[in-house]
């Protein structure tokens, strides 16, 4: 079973985004992790984020280790575009739009040893 992790809305357009995203996909999540640190591109710090909050899922969520975990897939898909106008020459107005971005990772990796539940008589025998 794989764990994701999204991020919706970001205020970047997709195209930089995904260049971002293609220096890490496939990798392990701590490489991926020094790799955007030393990334000099505003676009690093969202994926950075979404990969960190894709480990925590995996870690606290679902019982994986969080050393063995690789990126499966990252992707960045266009989100919803905010429609600006700039002033223009003689008056007008000439629209453009703000891009945004969605970033979707999945992680996998191995899973702990699951807990055995302690029983009742048990517990009691322990106070």
């Amino acid at each position: 079973m794989a764990v994701k992790a999204v991020a919706k809305g970001v205020r970047m357009s997709p195209r930089k985004v995904g260049v971002v995203a293609s220096l890490v996909r496939g990798r392990s999540v701590a490489d991926a992790l020094t790799i955007l640190e030393h990334t000099p591109r505003r676009s690093a710090l969202p994926v950075k984020k979404v990969i960190e909050s894709a480990r925590a899922n995996a870690d606290h969520n679902h019982n994986y280790k969080p050393d063995t975990l690789q990126i499966v897939s990252i992707s960045v898909t266009p989100g919803a575009r905010l429609k600006r106008y700039r002033p223009a020459a003689h008056g007008r107005a000439l629209p453009f739009q703000r891009k945004t971005s969605h970033i979707h990772v999945v992680v996998d990796g191995e899973q702990r040893a699951a807990k055995k539940p302690v029983k009742a008589a048990e517990k009691k025998e322990a106070k």
